[in-house]
């Protein structure tokens, strides 16, 4: 059933390998279950509704994945607009119940636009050395984030970042699971890389980086509306809030679309420069951001961790339902869960190899290409750089049209690339987060 279900033999994959891949993503993204609800009760949000949004937020917007669209992509609250979400609100004064309707609002125009051909248009629209450029640069990211939470990379200010110590506990385990992982890989083993976050969880455990005070925990969900969005929308407009819907808007935007198209380049899913099922992915993701800023969250966006699963070879919608079900179970295991994602070193070397994997693409861009070449390249520094997937996509637009232009070469720009190169220089020199 689940064979025909999910087409897992059209995509050369089965059963055991979609289980593990949503097991591996699910260890990797499972930090969100712990951090989305901290960030966002700074900001008022009582914080077991915020842990209850954000698992609605995530099983929505993952379960339409993997029935609609098929795709091995996990959604979830993204960091960094939460972030934002909790700055505005200790210093603009605004109720968080106003603000989370500024989310509301977004995420309305958001699934019409997906509902729509807008948006598999605007995918179609990126050229494919963008295209490239953006799963290189998330790829990067990916690394840096690996590379950041395990301490091996540290902030300098003289240098900026340098070499952290390597006598570190977390820094040195790191190192221990990339060469695990990597030994295993070049062994040609079956799930490498889950199993290399399982050695690295278990040597941790025993020398006394990872503790585990308890296991299991009944969950409490309280499924109730936060707030009136009818009312509480009236109010944000009548506060002239428009630039943080916008802003909410923008960023969310664009955050799922680079990270779905680097994914599904990842995965051998996008044919002839085109998302397969893309109505349906897209859905997802904006379905799973009304959801949460009902429930008391802030947008979700197709995860980067779940290159994480692609990489062990999850490639359908089994992936990802798997990765729902381990949610579904953690929220009983809640207190083991968030004593594994305390850990940086079981995840950090699953995020710093993938991020090698993702590299390949760099070779596809036309580097002779100026016009081409550099926008790519800009989105490839600017994403990890500016540690936001928004930014450094809104840089990539920008200096292509521009460069285009240039050269009189109107026919290589797609009309929606010239309204939101426009749409971006707005934000980012008034809106930017």
């Amino acid at each position: 059933m689940l064979e025909r279900l999910f087409k897992l033999q059209e995509n050369n994959t089965n059963v055991r390998t979609e289980i593990v891949s949503g097991l591996i993503t699910f260890f990797s993204m499972s930090y969100i279950l712990v951090v989305n609800p901290a960030v966002l009760s700074a900001a008022g949000i009582p914080l077991d509704r915020v842990f209850t949004a954000t698992i609605l937020a995530v099983l929505v917007g993952t379960l339409i994945m993997a029935f609609g669209a098929n795709y091995p992509i996990v959604v979830a609250p993204g960091m960094g607009i939460n972030s934002y979400f909790a700055t505005l609100a200790a210093t603009s004064g605004y109720n968080y119940k106003t603000l989370l309707a500024t989310c509301f609002m977004g995420a309305v125009i958001f699934v019409i636009l997906s509902a729509t051909k807008f948006r598999e248009s605007l995918i179609d629209s990126i050229p494919n050395n963008l295209k490239y450029g953006i799963s290189a640069a998330i790829g990067l990211f990916i690394a840096f984030l690996g590379l950041k939470n395990s301490s091996l990379i540290v902030a300098n200010e003289h240098t900026i970042l340098s070499l952290g110590d390597l006598k570190n506990p977390v820094a040195y385990m790191t190192i221990l699971g990339i060469f695990i992982i990597l030994v295993l890989l070049a062994l040609e083993v079956k799930g490498a890389i889950f199993i290399g976050m399982a050695v690295i969880a278990i040597i941790t455990y025993f020398t006394g980086l990872l503790k585990v005070d308890k296991i299991f925990g009944i969950p409490h969900m309280d499924l109730s509306l936060l707030y009136n969005p009818i009312t509480e929308s009236v109010n944000a407009l009548q506060l002239g809030l428009y630039g943080v819907v916008f802003t909410f808007l923008m960023v969310t935007l664009f955050d799922t679309t680079g990270t779905m198209v680097a994914v599904t380049t990842q995965a051998g899913l996008i044919k002839n420069g085109k998302m397969e099922r893309a109505k349906e992915a897209l859905l997802a993701d904006s379905i799973a951001s009304l959801t949460a800023s009902l429930f008391g969250s802030t947008p979700t966006s197709a995860y980067i961790e779940s290159s994480s699963g692609v990489a062990n070879g999850g490639r359908t919608g089994l992936t990802s339902l798997s990765t729902s079900f381990f949610i579904i179970i953690s929220l009983f295991f809640f207190p083991l869960a968030s004593s594994l994602a305390s850990v940086p070193a079981i995840a950090s070397p699953a995020l710093i190899i993938i991020g090698s994997f993702m590299m390949e693409s760099i070779a596809k861009i036309e580097w002779t290409d100026i016009t081409e070449a550099f926008p790519a390249f800009v989105t490839i520094i600017g994403i990890p750089l500016t540690g936001s997937i928004n930014d450094g996509i809104a840089f990539g637009f920008i200096f292509y049209v521009a460069l285009k232009l240039s050269k009189r070469q109107w026919k290589d720009i797609h009309p929606l690339m010239y309204i939101f190169a426009i749409l971006f220089v707005i934000q980012l020199l008034w809106l930017h987060i």
